[in-house]
């Protein structure tokens, strides 16, 4: 597998360049055990650094995708490589290309049922080589959770693509390795949506400005205050720097 993982204020990051992710998801399949792809903010960054189960996670994580810009801009600050910054959207799409290309299978588990229908018929007619081998709707009662999982686990998709409604949210992956089998597992909390055409995705205008994070803001004024969460990551990056630390 042709990627760089390196450190970032001492959680890892993965570098991927867009010319070896077909290499990378392959790679990635022929590996024994759940393959967690996650992608992580700069909150998330900074949330990572304190012992607990999130920074378990990132840390079991088969790759760990930038997602804020502001991570790409803190690697080149210490002179570190630069890994590749994806949009989610895209990379679930050029991920589900590969796989289409290789005869694999998906699993599409989340969201209400409404949304899931419709997002399940968008993916076969988009990806009509790609064979869709199940679908749960999430906001499911907690005594169906073993039974899902059971239906997962006799489907073995290639990928698992889990969307909101679940319990965990992208949590469900890490607390629930043990039970499930080979294969790539993302959380996306509104790729079924988007999928179904019921809700918009980030642009690729905003993306590319790092301002992905307005929408949720919009929803959210509160979230303005995670500002100081900012510059205190501006604070980390420059005694990092200055006292060369192991970052």
């Amino acid at each position: 597998m042709a990627t760089t993982r390196i450190e970032l204020l001492k959680v890892p990051l993965d570098i991927v360049p867009p010319e070896e992710l077909e290499s990378t998801i392959l790679s990635l399949l022929e590996r024994n055990g759940p393959q967690h792809i996650m992608f992580i903010t700069l909150w998330d960054l900074l949330r990572a650094r304190r012992k607990g189960e999130f920074r378990s996670m990132v840390l079991d994580a088969a790759l760990v995708l930038p997602l804020s810009k502001s991570l790409i801009s803190g690697a080149r600050f210490l002179h570190k490589p630069v890994p590749h910054r994806y949009h989610p959207f895209n990379f679930i799409i050029s991920s589900l290309t590969v796989l289409e290309s290789y005869c694999k299978s998906l699993y599409l588990f989340g969201a209400h049922q409404r949304s899931l229908m419709l997002a399940e018929r968008n993916v076969r007619s988009t990806f009509p080589g790609l064979s869709v081998v199940g679908r749960y709707a999430g906001y499911f009662h907690r005594t169906m959770e073993r039974n899902i999982m059971t239906a997962i686990s006799k489907a073995h998709p290639s990928l698992l693509l889990i969307g909101d409604g679940i319990p965990g949210g992208r949590r469900w992956i890490f607390r629930n390795k043990s039970r499930l089998h080979n294969g790539l597992f993302l959380y996306a909390d509104d790729v079924i949506e988007v999928f179904a055409d019921r809700k918009r995705r980030v642009s690729e205008e905003l993306f590319e400005k790092g301002l992905e994070y307005l929408p949720s803001v919009l929803k959210n004024p509160l979230r303005i205050f995670r500002i100081f969460q900012y510059l205190w990551y501006t604070i980390l990056l420059l005694f990092s720097r200055l006292f060369r630390s192991s970052t």
